[in-house]
C-alpha cells in the first residue's frame, strides 16, 4: 500500500502546495530583510561612531592645550569606549579600516562637520582585534607639551580615559618627535602641568599629537522594531486566509461537477443540469456536461421505451396463443403451453416495471422507513400465509428519511419476496444511521448464491434457476429493479453468503 504525505482531496492538497510555496517566499523575504536591516544597522553604528569621536574631538580641540587632559578624564563614554591623547596614532597591531566602513566613518565625520579653526592635521582610521574595534585618530590643531624625562600621570594619558584599559596600540614613543614633526620649543604652554607638576627648565618636552577613540560595535539586531514580528505573523495569516479562501473557491465548481456526475449515475432521468455560469473554462465544461447528460438520458429513454414498447405489444399475440391453446387436444401439450405463456406474460409484466422504474419522476418525501418496512412485511404475510411466522422485522420503532415511496418500497418488496421464495424467511433488521447512512438487512435460510454469480444476478433477466419454472425462477428483473431504485436514492446493495448459510442482503441508504 503506497503512504503519500499530500492529502486526498484536492483542494487540501492546492491549498497544502501553496501554503508551504507561500511559507518559502516569506522565508526568503525575511532573510533578505534581515540581511538589508543588518546592513542598514551596521551603517547606523558606523555613523554614530562617526558622529560620537567628532563631538569628542570638538570638546577637546576647543579647549586650551593645557586643559585638555582634564577635560578627557570628564569626557563621557559609553560602556567599552576608550579615548586617549597621545603623541603618536596606533599603529602597532592594528590594521587599516574595512573600505566599507572606512567610507561611512568619514562621510559621517565630515558630514557633521568641524570649524576650520580647529581641523585636525590628519584623521588616521584603523581596527584592531576580534570582536573589531575601530580606532579613529585626530591629530591636533595645536600640541600639549609635557615633559619627556617624568613619568606620564594618568589625568595626561599614562592611562587611557574610559575603562578599556591599555594603550590602543602601545604606550607612547620616548623619542622627541611626533608624527607631526619635530618638537617645537617655542611653543611650551605657562602655567605648568595639571596636578602641580612643573618641568624642570632644562627638560626636553614631548609633544601631545593625538586624540584616539576606540570602540566596539555592538552587534546589530535585526529585529530592533517591535512591530516586525507581529506584522510578519499578520502577513502570513492573512496570506493563508486568503490562499485557503482563493482555493476552495475556486473548487467549488469542480466538486458542483462531481456531485453533477454522482446524480447523473444514480438516477440519469431526474438529474439537474449544471448551471452554465462563472468563468469560461467552468462555463464551457458545464457545457460539454450537460450535452453528454442529454445524450445519455435521451439513449436511455430511448433503450426504456424500446424495451416498454416491445413488452407491451407482446401482451396481445401472448393472449392470443392462450386463446388457441384452449382448443388443443392433447392435454398435456396444452397445460405446457399455458404454463410458457403464463412465464412470458410475467416477464412482460416485469419489463414493463422495469421500464416505469427506469423512467419514473417520482419526488423525493420524507417517509417513515421503520414503519414502510413493517407495511412490507405485513403484506408478504397476507400473500403468503404459510410463511407469516418466518417474517421478523428488528430496528427502531421509527426512522426518517427521504425517498421516494413507492419506488423504494417496490425494491424492498422484490428484496423480501426473492427472500421468502428461495430461503423460506425473511428476516429484516434496520439499523440506526452511521454518518449519514442508514443500513437495512435482509436474510434468509436459504442454499446462498455462489461467489463467482454474486454479480452476475443483477444483470437483467439472468436467473440462476436453470427450470424456467415462474414459480421458482421468476423473471429474472427484481435484483436489477431493486438495485436500480437503491442506486437512484444514492444507495446501494450487496449480497453476503452468512457463515452459518442463507443469504444476507445488505442495503445502504442516505438518511
Amino acid at each position: 500500500m503506497s503512504f503519500s504525505l499530500l492529502p486526498r482531496s484536492l483542494a487540501r492538497r492546492t491549498i497544502l502546495i501553496l501554503l508551504v510555496g507561500f511559507a518559502l517566499i516569506q522565508g526568503l523575504g525575511l532573510i533578505i530583510h534581515t540581511l538589508n536591516q543588518v546592513k542598514l544597522g551596521r551603517l547606523e553604528e558606523e555613523q554614530e561612531l562617526a558622529v560620537r569621536a567628532v563631538i569628542i574631538y570638538r570638546h577637546i580641540a576647543l579647549a586650551a592645550p593645557q586643559d585638555r587632559p582634564a577635560l578627557m578624564a570628564r569626557e563621557p563614554l559609553p560602556k567599552g569606549d576608550t579615548a586617549t591623547l597621545s603623541m603618536s596614532p596606533p599603529l602597532e597591531g592594528t590594521y587599516p579600516m574595512p573600505m566599507p566602513a572606512r567610507e561611512q566613518v568619514r562621510a559621517g565625520i565630515y558630514a557633521y562637520g568641524i570649524p576650520a579653526n580647529i581641523r585636525p592635521h590628519g584623521v588616521l582610521l584603523r581596527a584592531i582585534g576580534e570582536p573589531t574595534r575601530y580606532i579613529i585618530s585626530f591629530g591636533l590643531p595645536d600640541p600639549l607639551f609635557f615633559p619627556g624625562n617624568l613619568p606620564l600621570p594618568p589625568e595626561l594619558g599614562g592611562a587611557p580615559f574610559g575603562d578599556g584599559g591599555g594603550w590602543p596600540g602601545g604606550g607612547p614613543p620616548s623619542h622627541g618627535h611626533g608624527p607631526g614633526g619635530p618638537f617645537n620649543p617655542a611653543s611650551p604652554f605657562d602655567g605648568g602641568l595639571p596636578g602641580g607638576i612643573f618641568p624642570p627648565p632644562d627638560a626636553m618636552m614631548q609633544p601631545v599629537y593625538w586624540l584616539t577613540i576606540c570602540s566596539t560595535l555592538p552587534p546589530v539586531l535585526p529585529w530592533r522594531s517591535p512591530g516586525f514580528a507581529t506584522a510578519f505573523i499578520v502577513m502570513t495569516l492573512l496570506g493563508a486566509i486568503m490562499i485557503t479562501w482563493a482555493v476552495r473557491k475556486l473548487l467549488v465548481p469542480v466538486k458542483t461537477l462531481a456531485a453533477a456526475a454522482e446524480a447523473l449515475g444514480r438516477d440519469v432521468a431526474n438529474a439537474r443540469p449544471l448551471p452554465e455560469t462563472g468563468p469560461l473554462e467552468i462555463v464551457t465544461a458545464a457545457i460539454a456536461f450537460n450535452t453528454m447528460a442529454a445524450r445519455v438520458r435521451r439513449f436511455v429513454e430511448d433503450r426504456t421505451f424500446l424495451l416498454t414498447a416491445i413488452g407491451h405489444d407482446l401482451r396481445t399475440p401472448i393472449t392470443r396463443l392462450k386463446l388457441r391453446a384452449e382448443y388443443m387436444e392433447d392435454d398435456e401439450q396444452r397445460a405446457k403451453m399455458l404454463a410458457d405463456l403464463d412465464e412470458m406474460e410475467a416477464m412482460v409484466a416485469a419489463t414493463l416495471v422495469f421500464g416505469r422504474d427506469a423512467a419514473t419522476t417520482e419526488a423525493v418525501v420524507k417517509l417513515d422507513l421503520a414503519s414502510l418496512l413493517r407495511t412490507i412485511l405485513d403484506d408478504a404475510a397476507d400473500g403468503d400465509p404459510e410463511h407469516a411466522d418466518a417474517l421478523l422485522y428488528t430496528g427502531p420503532e421509527h426512522l426518517p428519511v427521504l425517498a421516494r415511496p413507492l419506488a423504494l418500497k417496490r425494491a424492498i418488496a422484490n428484496l423480501v419476496g426473492n427472500a421468502l421464495k428461495y430461503g423460506e424467511a425473511a428476516a429484516v433488521t434496520l439499523f440506526a444511521p452511521v454518518r449519514g447512512v442508514v443500513r437495512i438487512e435482509v436474510e434468509d435460510q436459504g442454499p446462498g448464491i455462489p461467489e463467482e454469480d454474486m454479480e452476475r444476478v443483477f444483470e437483467p433477466f439472468h436467473r440462476l434457476e436453470n427450470s424456467r419454472n415462474r414459480e421458482t425462477g421468476g423473471s429474472g428483473l427484481g435484483l436489477s429493479i431493486a438495485r436500480n431504485i437503491l442506486r437512484a436514492h444514492g444507495g446501494d446493495i450487496a449480497l453476503i453468503n452468512r457463515p452459518g448459510g442463507g443469504l444476507r442482503v445488505a442495503v445502504t441508504l442516505p438518511v
